[in-house]
Order: C-alpha cells, then structure tokens, then sequence
C-alpha cells in the first residue's frame, strides 16, 4: 500500500499517465487516467479517466495496483 502512495503522489506532481486496477462491485477493474487529487489520511483520490475524460472519486483500499503507462 505504501509504493501504491508513492505512485500516486508521484503521478500528481507530474502529471503522468497511470493505469489504475481496482476492485468494483466484485470485479478487477483496469482504467486509464491521471490522478488528480490524493488524500492519503482521508483514504481517497481523485482522478480523470482517460475515455470519458470524467472525475472519478474512490476509497485508496479498492485499489489493487497504481502503474505508470
């Protein structure tokens, strides 16, 4: 969970591309995106997918794995 943060706050103070896996309604889940928004303490992020381009706000523990693209 720790080089998970990493990653992301890396991600947001450059801007680079991730691809995010998470866990949604019993399914893994990989997308495309840019973080927007970490709050490590409050266990969320923020960030914009790369299809639709929308704001998408989820808990850091559904995450499964942060990668840079």
């Amino acid at each position: 969970m720790e080089q998970i943060n990493f990653t992301l706050i890396e991600a947001l103070h450059t801007n680079k591309q991730v691809y995010l896996t998470y866990y949604k309604n019993g399914q893994r889940i990989t997308e495309t995106g840019f973080i927007q928004f970490v709050d490590s303490l409050g266990n969320l992020f923020v960030f914009i997918d790369e299809v639709f381009e929308l704001k998408n706000k989820m808990r850091l523990s559904e995450l499964i794995d942060v990668r840079f693209v």
